[in-house]
């Protein structure tokens, strides 16, 4: 086990309000079938915002249709951020510690459907969340949970899911990735568990690993060589080795991926691997190239960042991004509405810790 000491509990904060700050970012344009990268890029470049280095700009006066942000945006662009805003990229990470602190490592996966029933509202689920909520609640047990009339079964759902198992199994990738299966099982089949596996993975070995491309390497090593994740992920890796520009590569990898929809965990994770290698272990690089990206960008953004700031720890993430969410997380998940970052940071190490 890595020894425990002040460098993991920052590394942990740091993961925490990265996974906060890089969610919030890509919230207003969480829409992968309109917004774009090329949409995106034009909203920013006509708020005179590229590069990005911040939260989103706000709307002009008069911006619809095509730079129309979804509705939650009042609360989540610069300058108007009090406080995360509600969503269930944050609220599984809670529910993951929640998950752990209640039944500890050794959890089921039966366990994990029993909390959601208890703590999570139906209507705050989506796409194979909602329909693993739904079998459960009409008394379904897994795997049969992920299986029944689920077409979701490889979308991006268990992957947002995937971060807790890896900040409570710093630099030990294969231990994080078995509990994120465990996890995933109850909702996802085939690449979707594979996700979560790897970003799993990807969190843990960030704790130890001396670059973003080791840490990559490391989450490799957890899912089948074989796979459509697999491949894809080492796609990018291939080209970022070229030198080819993080333009290039997501061009390339969008026309071989094509048809998956914005919501796959394929293409996602492609867009993701390109964030944190063109990112280079740079925070704010790191999730805006993410969120530019385009897809599930406050999904990206969010496991970006908790990458990210694992890396580089809190003390290091500027302040432009940690400052707006006033150590604050509004939740669904009940008993955790109004928590605060730094007491889900001291939660986490306090498993760690065990």
């Amino acid at each position: 086990m890595t020894p425990v000491g002040t460098d993991i509990a920052d590394r942990v904060l740091g993961g925490w309000l990265g996974r906060i700050a890089g969610n919030m970012l890509g919230k207003p344009v969480e829409q992968g079938d309109h917004w774009t990268r090329d949409r995106i890029d034009r909203y920013l470049r006509r708020a005179g915002a590229l590069p990005l280095t911040d939260y989103l700009p706000g709307p002009a006066d008069g911006d619809a249709g095509e730079f129309e942000l979804r509705p939650e945006w009042r609360s989540c662009v610069r300058g108007r951020i009090h406080g995360s805003c509600r969503d269930d990229d944050v609220d599984y990470a809670i529910l993951g510690l929640d998950l752990l602190e209640t039944h500890g490592f050794s959890f089921s996966t039966e366990q994990v459907g029993d909390l959601w029933l208890a703590r999570l509202p139906f209507l705050q689920t989506f796409t194979a969340e909602r329909a693993a909520y739904r079998n459960l609640a009409q008394g379904l047990r897994p795997p049969v949970t992920a299986t029944y009339e689920n077409p979701y079964q490889e979308w991006i759902g268990a992957l947002i899911r995937a971060d807790v198992y890896g900040w409570t199994s710093p630099g030990l990738p294969r231990r994080a990735a078995s509990l994120a299966r465990r996890d995933a099982v109850l909702s996802h089949t085939g690449n979707g568990v594979y996700g979560a596996m790897w970003a799993a993975a990807l969190v843990s070995a960030a704790f130890t690993a001396p670059s973003v491309r080791d840490a990559l390497d490391a989450a490799l090593g957890v899912v089948p060589a074989s796979s459509r994740l697999s491949r894809a992920v080492r796609r990018v890796i291939a080209l970022h080795e070229t030198r080819m520009s993080w333009e290039e590569t997501l061009a390339t990898v969008s026309e071989e991926t094509a048809g998956m929809g914005w919501i796959h965990t394929v293409p996602n994770a492609a867009v993701l691997t390109a964030g944190l290698l063109y990112g280079d272990g740079d925070f704010t690089r790191t999730i805006t190239l993410t969120v530019r990206g385009g897809l599930d960008t406050d999904s990206n953004g969010a496991t970006a960042g908790s990458v990210a700031g694992v890396l580089c720890g809190a003390e290091a993430i500027p302040p432009q991004w940690k400052d707006p969410l006033e150590d604050t997380v509004r939740s669904a998940v009940f008993g955790f509405d109004g928590v605060r970052i730094t007491e889900l940071a001291s939660r986490t190490l306090a498993l760690v810790e065990a």
